[in-house]
């Protein structure tokens, strides 16, 4: 299916916490933003009025768009940071935000100082963040403050003016906090090692830095020296949670490809994300049009080597929803608990969002291949011989036995055809009888349909378990129609699906669509039964009403009725209209009994 129109990708877009990136003609990303709700957020793009001229302009260029479904809103800043600083989209950096996060500056200088900051200027300085919460940069500064010795001073260090003895060590230096580089007591590798090792951690890549301190921890405590030793077993405990619990920056996954898969009879979608020190720098759903009934393992193997190849990916470890032989050098890891689930489920729930955009946009596009879809995934899942095109629900309705009647309603290529329901009015049962109730209707209905040479259903589906189902095949039996049209019953409270000559019934998945269809099938009949079932019970109580009245008879509500068309017309009736139709002496009766009462 061919990139659909930015209209009715709007029409599609997910109601869902992620992040947006819009492409222009050649392909090209030229703005990553979040939002709490993507559909209202990217549709407010096209309908609103911008008031700059650059928002315009920016609009203008999109030609498609893209995003990606995440659980939370902090999870969408952070993975839209993660795509800024990898893209570097042309629109993220000439619109201002309003947005004012704290990032951590590295500053481009000799000695390089670390600092919070509010305010990016590009002077060659290294930015991390933004951090969604002041708390985390203080906390973080602070480790990073007592695990390395750097200077807080702004003085220019360059090398001729230390080796000229202009700065002199400051009080820093004396309480242990600065080596005093100032002065040249520390050379600029030793304190590049240093910052080497800070930008890693703000990475989130802190595995050599913990090692480090894990091994001084054991020195000092091996030395007796039990105080030292705390206090790096504290630094290394802050090193160790600082970062906040997410799937989207996540320092305990390093760089890894992330791979899961939905599919259906006709396509498999798969799902890439891309990680890199634990952060998401890439996401893309491939679809994947089957020609035989390949598996999803098959499609999985193909998907991976394509989509690898595309982004040039050499990631040694990739998390798979299952084993899938991809060679040597590649360590093939299947998560089932911990961050590592987490990430792939956020690949899957990707994947299941990009299909149900499909989906919606199929519907407005090609209503036809939409219908196709449906009726290969209905036929595989009920293990029918034929697509059910045609299917026809039957619900009976009564109330202690009074009133009975039942329902069917008419499917056709998955929607309702209102125009064929029908209703029935049950003629040969006396009481509460669902089964020979179930018995008459379905028997009426298909004689009819026999002896005007109307098309027969694909699939018959009766609302209740095996008693009401085993009474419809009767009436099949008795027209001579068993084995022509296939019948299921669906038993209401686990959602069990019954078939003929088959104890042990069918469970379908809960979210599966043709589930769905048969509870949408089921309900519609049940509506239509009880409305039909209210109207009847409802003209019989006013029509007792009227033959209540003393002195009044079967003809006179006969004459009643046919003129004033119901009664509650009769009960709203003038003296004087009543008298024209039946005369002033039982007019009075019916009059006084409505007034009077």
């Amino acid at each position: 299916m061919d990139t659909p129109d930015l209209e009715i990708q709007l029409k599609t877009l997910p109601s869902q916490p992620g992040v947006y990136q819009y492409y222009d003609k050649d392909g090209v990303i030229i703005y990553v933003g979040k939002a709490k709700n993507l559909k209202k957020r990217v549709s407010s793009y096209f309908t609103k009025n911008h008031d700059y001229g650059k928002t315009r302009v920016l609009v203008k260029k999109i030609a498609d768009i893209k995003h990606i479904v995440v659980a939370t809103e902090t999870d969408a800043l952070l993975l839209e940071n993660n795509l800024i600083k990898k893209y570097q989209p042309r629109y993220n950096v000439l619109l201002k935000d309003d947005k004012s996060y704290p990032w951590i500056c590295i500053k481009n200088e000799r000695f390089p100082r670390v600092f919070s900051t509010r305010r990016v200027i590009k002077d060659g300085s290294q930015y991390f963040g933004p951090y969604t919460s002041g708390k985390t940069v203080h906390t973080l500064l602070d480790l990073i403050k007592g695990l390395y010795n750097l200077r807080t001073c702004n003085y220019d260090l360059s090398q001729d003016k230390i080796e000229a003895g202009k700065y002199k060590v400051c009080l820093e230096y004396h309480l242990g906090n600065c080596k005093g580089p100032c002065e040249g007591f520390e050379t600029e590798e030793e304190y590049n090692q240093s910052v080497k090792a800070i930008k890693e951690i703000l990475k989130g890549n802190f595995k050599d830095s913990l090692a480090q301190f894990k091994g001084q921890m054991k020195q000092y405590a091996e030395n007796l020296q039990f105080e030292e030793a705390q206090k790096i077993k504290e630094k290394v405990e802050v090193l160790e949670n600082y970062q906040a619990r997410s799937t989207i920056v996540n320092p305990n996954i390093s760089n890894v490809d992330v791979f899961s898969i939905v599919s259906d009879e006709s396509y498999g979608y798969i799902n890439f994300l891309q990680l890199s020190y634990g952060s998401i720098i890439r996401s893309h759903t491939l679809e994947i049009k089957k020609k035989l009934d390949e598996t999803d393992e098959a499609l999985l193997g193909l998907a991976i080597t394509e989509i690898r190849q595309r982004f040039n990916s050499n990631s040694k470890e990739i998390y798979l929803p299952f084993k899938v032989e991809l060679g040597e050098g590649i360590k093939v890891t299947v998560p089932k608990l911990g961050d590592k689930k987490h990430i792939l489920d956020l690949s899957l729930r990707n994947a299941k969002y990009y299909r149900m955009d499909r989906f919606k946009q199929m519907k407005i596009v090609d209503p036809d291949r939409h219908a196709n879809r449906i009726m290969a995934q209905m036929k595989a899942d009920l293990r029918l011989s034929k697509e059910p095109r045609h299917i026809e629900c039957f619900d009976n309705s009564n109330i202690q036995g009074t009133h009975p009647v039942a329902a069917c309603v008419v499917f056709k290529n998955g929607k309702p055809s209102k125009k064929d329901y029908r209703h029935f009015n049950i003629k040969t049962v006396e009481g509460p009888d669902d089964f020979a109730s179930m018995e008459e209707v379905v028997y009426r209905r298909y004689k009819r349909l026999v002896e005007e040479n109307q098309s027969l259903p694909q699939l018959i589906i009766i609302d209740g378990g095996k008693g009401q189902l085993s009474s419809a095949l009767k009436s099949l039996d008795a027209l001579e129609l068993r084995g022509k049209i296939a019948i299921i019953g669906i038993a209401k409270r686990l959602e069990e699906l019954f078939y003929p000559d088959d104890p042990i019934p069918l469970y379908l998945d809960k979210k599966s669509e043709t589930l769905k269809i048969i509870q949408q099938l089921r309900n519609e009949a049940h509506r239509f039964g009880i409305e039909h079932h209210r109207n009847k019970r409802s003209k019989t109580a006013l029509n007792t009403e009227l033959e209540t009245i003393q002195g009044v008879g079967e003809k006179t509500v006969v004459e009643l009725l046919r003129h004033f068309k119901s009664a509650k017309r009769v009960a709203n009736a003038k003296l004087d209209e009543l008298e024209g139709v039946i005369g002033v002496s039982r007019a009075e009766k019916v009059y006084n009994y409505y007034h009077e009462n």
